[in-house]
């Protein structure tokens, strides 16, 4: 009997144990996943002024709030966003990578059902989420730093892709050439 007894005192201690070491790791995704969704609302609403105070501060140095909205406020001609999956979260210190795929209209250059699969990166600033997506030096100086993170989380570039006769097709390419 008393063997039955030490085991019901060591299972809440070992339960109490796992979600002090585990919770943290929740926490930190919950945060992120919340960060990429308030961050797809502002960018979805055109709410660019607010979007700007999420970027880390080396990408604020870089770009003046007008430009950024400027340069948002024409992009915004070519799509018409409507919502977002989150996928995998992957949260290692003060940067995060997130899985999304963004589900809206291509307006430019042919109207059609759209989608954007693409990571978004997080960088932790002064205790607070920021998107990095659009930094890439950010993001580059933290996987030189960290090069098993980088193992563990495949990184990719952004696909867009466009709905036709039922399928998803890969559009990527021609959208860049256009750009040229």
């Amino acid at each position: 009997m008393k063997v039955k007894v030490k085991s019901f005192v060591h299972l809440p201690l070992a339960l109490l144990l796992v979600l002090f070491v585990v919770s943290p790791v929740w926490a930190n995704e919950s945060e992120v996943r919340s960060v990429v969704q308030n961050a797809f609302g502002k960018l979805k609403s055109g709410d660019y002024s607010s979007l700007y105070d999420i970027l880390p501060q080396n990408a604020q140095s870089k770009i003046s709030r007008d430009k950024f909205i400027q340069s948002l406020q024409r992009s915004r001609d070519s799509y018409q966003l409507n919502r977002m999956d989150i996928g995998k979260i992957k949260v290692s210190g003060d940067i995060a990578i997130v899985d999304t795929v963004m589900y809206g209209k291509l307006k430019k250059p042919v109207e059609a059902e759209g989608k954007i699969v693409a990571q978004q990166y997080l960088v932790k600033e002064t205790g607070s989420w920021r998107i990095a997506t659009g930094d890439s030096a950010t993001v580059k100086k933290f996987l030189a730093g960290n090069p098993n993170f980088a193992k563990n989380f495949k990184l990719t570039e952004p696909r867009i892709y466009a709905k036709q006769n039922g399928k998803w097709i890969d559009v990527s390419a021609v959208l860049k050439a256009n750009k040229k």
